[in-house]
């Protein structure tokens, strides 16, 4: 059962930290620049740090970075496989709550992999 809209979520998040960059500039200025930094492609490429990214969300069960980071990871062109390596590390790493978790980040990347499947 589908509890969650993923692509929905990320557009209503994408409205509210954007309240949050007008209201606190600097700071997410700065983040900003973390995240780019953080995601420029060197001995990684974007695709797997973003995989690293999906992982963590789920560790850490953070629902909406699970969102970003399985949007981000079906726009790198992450192949489901990826994704289900990914979360087993997850999984393996975070026990019980992060299995949960990543049957969140499996439907979440499912939604954005169809809807980008669908714009092709």
């Amino acid at each position: 059962m589908q509890t969650e809209n993923w692509p929905d979520l990320a557009k209503f998040l994408s409205g509210e930290l954007k309240n949050l960059r007008l209201g606190a500039p600097e700071v997410m200025k700065s983040f900003g620049a973390i995240a780019q930094a953080a995601l420029a492609p060197a001995a990684l490429d974007t695709k797997t740090k973003e995989l690293i990214a999906l992982a963590i969300s789920v560790a850490v069960r953070c629902d909406d970075c699970i969102a970003f980071h399985a949007k981000s990871a079906a726009q790198q062109g992450a192949s489901q496989q990826e994704v289900l390596e990914t979360l087993g590390m997850a999984i393996y790493m975070g026990a019980g709550p992060s299995a949960m978790y990543a049957s969140h980040a499996l439907g979440a990347f499912n939604q954005f992999a169809a809807e980008r499947a669908a714009k092709s």
